[in-house]
Formats: C-alpha cells, sequence, structure tokens
C-alpha cells in the first residue's frame, strides 16, 4: 500500500479496527500520501471524505479520486473545522474517523518544507500555507518564550540552554535555514546517549507551535467523537507521547473511563457524571510489529487507540 515516499503505518491494525463497511460514510483527517484513504476504499464500497490543510496533499489526491469517482472527495482544511466542513457537503455523521497524527512523509522529506534537520532548506514548518514561519518564532521569541515553547512541546530537559544559544546565534545573523538551527542545537546540548539526534526535540516543539497541533488535535478529537455515528469507530495514530496522552484522555473521558474526583469534593456532588459515549476497543495502544519497523522504520513510535460509539449515546 505504500506510495512514492509514503508508507501507511500500522496499516493492517488501523483497517482491522475501523471495519470499513458497504454503504458508509467514513473521514480520513489527516490526508497525507492517502494510503489509508485509499485502503478504506478498496475494502468496501463505501465514501470517504479525506482532509489535509496542506494543498500539496490534496493536488496528489486528484489520481486518486479519479479512480474511484463519486465515493472520494478531498477538502483542504483543518481537522478541528470538520464538523463545518463536512456540514457544508451535507455529511452530519460519519461511520468511521481515522488520524494519522504527525507531519507526513512528503513533508518532512521535502528539504523546501523545512522540517528536517537531515536536509538544508528554509526554516520554513508550515503545514499550510499561512500563519508564522518557523524562522520567524525562532528570531522574534524571547529567550524565555523559546525555552518553555521547547520545554512544553519538544519536552527538551536544556530548554533554557538551547533558548540561549538561539538568542546568541541571532544576534550574530538571522536562523532562516535548518542546516543552521540544526547546528546551533545540537553544539548547545551534550552528546546524545539514545542515538537520537540532538535537534529532534527542538525542531518537534517549533513544528508543533508553528502548526498548533495541540490545539488542533484536541478540537479534532471533540469534534469526530461528536461526528460518530451509531457503531462508528475512531482510529488515532499518533507518534509521540503529547499527542498521545490527548487522544487518551479524550477516549478515556468519553468512554467514562477517565478519574472521577473525590466523592467527598462538593463539585462531585453537583451534577451526574454524563453517561459514556465511546466504548474503548483497545485498553491499551497497539504499537507496530518488529517486523513493520524493520521495513519501515517511521513506525518505530508509534501508538495506535480505538474506540466505537455506543448505540445508546448517539
Amino acid at each position: 500500500m505504500a506510495e512514492a515516499g509514503h508508507t501507511p503505518v500500522m496499516l493492517a491494525e488501523v483497517l482491522g479496527l475501523l471495519a470499513p463497511r458497504d454503504g458508509r460514510t467514513y473521514l480520513d483527517a489527516t490526508f497525507g500520501g492517502g494510503g489509508y484513504t485509499r485502503a478504506i476504499l478498496e475494502a468496501a464500497a463505501c465514501r470517504v471524505f479525506a482532509l489535509d490543510r496542506d494543498p500539496d496533499a490534496i493536488a496528489r489526491g486528484a489520481a486518486l479520486a479519479a479512480r474511484f469517482p463519486g465515493r472520494l472527495c478531498l477538502i483542504e482544511g483543518r481537522f478541528g473545522d470538520m464538523v463545518a466542513l463536512l456540514a457544508e457537503r451535507g455529511v452530519a455523521a460519519l461511520d468511521g474517523v481515522v488520524f494519522d497524527l504527525g507531519v507526513s512523509s512528503f513533508q518532512l522529506d521535502d528539504p523546501r518544507r523545512g522540517f528536517s534537520f537531515r536536509n538544508d532548506g528554509p526554516l520554513d514548518m508550515r503545514m499550510g500555507r499561512a500563519g508564522p514561519t518557523a524562522a520567524e518564532l525562532v528570531n522574534t521569541l524571547s529567550e524565555r518564550a523559546l525555552a518553555a515553547l521547547l520545554l512544553e512541546f519538544g519536552e527538551e530537559r536544556y530548554a533554557r540552554r538551547v533558548a540561549r544559544a538561539i538568542v546568541r546565534a541571532r544576534a550574530e545573523a538571522p536562523i532562516d535555514t535548518t542546516a543552521r538551527l540544526a547546528v546551533v542545537v545540537r553544539d548547545a546540548l551534550p552528546p546524545s546517549a539514545d542515538g537520537i539526534d540532538p535537534a529532534t526535540r527542538s525542531f518537534q516543539a517549533l513544528r508543533i507551535a508553528v502548526n498548533d497541533e495541540l490545539g488542533e488535535l484536541e478540537r479534532g478529537l471533540a469534534a469526530a467523537i461528536s461526528l460518530l455515528a451509531p457503531s462508528g469507530r475512531i482510529v488515532a495514530v499518533s507518534f509521540h507521547s503529547l499527542e498521545d496522552r490527548l487522544v487518551k484522555r479524550h477516549l478515556a473521558e468519553a468512554s467514562g473511563r477517565a478519574a472521577r474526583p473525590s466523592r467527598h469534593d462538593p463539585a462531585a456532588l453537583a451534577s451526574a457524571p454524563a453517561p459514556p459515549a465511546l466504548r474503548l476497543l483497545t485498553p491499551k495502544p497497539l504499537r507496530p510489529s518488529a517486523a513493520e519497523v524493520a521495513t519501515n522504520p517511521r513506525a518505530r513510535s508509534a501508538r495506535l487507540r480505538a474506540a466505537e460509539r455506543l448505540p445508546e449515546a448517539a
């Protein structure tokens, strides 16, 4: 199921949990290279709506839409806006939603997009075409704001040290390429004992900030759950702990599995808890097989969680 430059992660597990059926309607909230969308369309005589904020991804999907006439609708937009975007097309309920979170292989491998420190390019990192670039954040934020960003979104333990190095470097000349930023970050950090490039966490933090990925995920998960029809399923594949924690919390809360306040807390007595809307299909996250990781190293950090809409909650 691999397209050039794109290998969908945990595809068999995603399809098994989504369980596409004839005549039903599904949403691929992160179209990317189209791997999940194509697999869903091939698995059942269903209809798929595919979202992506990246106009390049939508353009790449034209050939797939032509292959499945009348069954695939490509939409440029953010998945946090899925309710409005689908309503414009007459869709008020879905039988399944799949999220493949983070940056796509196409974006990561294109130096012009500025996502990766492995190839030099402009320090952009925008998944779409609007909003501030990573270069703008790196060159304008205060040292304190940079350190907070690196700590919160990159979980960088040396966030203050990296922020200080960035401010010193940009005083000499603006940091506007991925290669220069990577050198600044690496020089500020001790050698890595785990083999992971020291620039990884800082690049992740900037990408998340530029694209408001966590805020978008909060909105997207809430919207997806609200759109699920009875027995509809949500499947999410995340690639770092910040994403996975959000997915875990949303699914746990909607399934009645979230931690409840103490019965001794007066606020807990003010209202009864809402009945569960979902049933967890993955009490613990699924991980990719060793064989998949061997053939697709980018799958190594993937975690898959899924849940099903309860009929009585619809």
